[in-house]
């Protein structure tokens, strides 16, 4: 490499990525509930690819529980409960989906939910 390649690699902007909280929360859902979504739609349905997915959701939802249970959460109180409620309900239906009981839809849709609050979108 020559000194202007050098000189011009030493001054570029760099591009410092900007994630927050919210963000990572968003990434993280996204991608579990595109796999459960993907597996669903698999002809046939990949059971293996959606245990595993329903596996790592009900870990999140799981984690989720735990931070609005701790009384130091920010969040409003209706809200932590909301979501308490979102996590005992994704452990309840995740069983069912297990058991073939019930298929992932209501669980995507509740990510879905999510998601859109997240990224400032609002119920629709």
């Amino acid at each position: 490499m020559n000194v202007i390649e050098q000189a011009r690699q030493a001054y570029a902007p760099t591009q410092a990525a900007i994630r927050t909280e919210r963000s990572i929360e968003a990434q993280l859902i996204s991608q579990i509930t595109a796999r459960m979504r993907q597996a669903q739609a698999a002809t046939p349905p990949n059971f293996p690819a959606l245990i595993s997915a329903l596996h790592d959701n009900r870990r999140m939802w799981t984690t989720l529980a735990a931070d609005v249970a701790d009384p130091s959460n920010a969040l409003p109180n209706t809200l932590r409960a909301q979501i308490f409620y979102l996590a005992e309900f994704t452990e309840h239906h995740s069983r069912l989906v297990q058991r073939k009981e019930a298929d992932a839809t209501a669980l995507i849709e509740v990510n879905t939910a999510i998601l859109r609050g997240l990224n400032g979108q609002g119920a629709t």
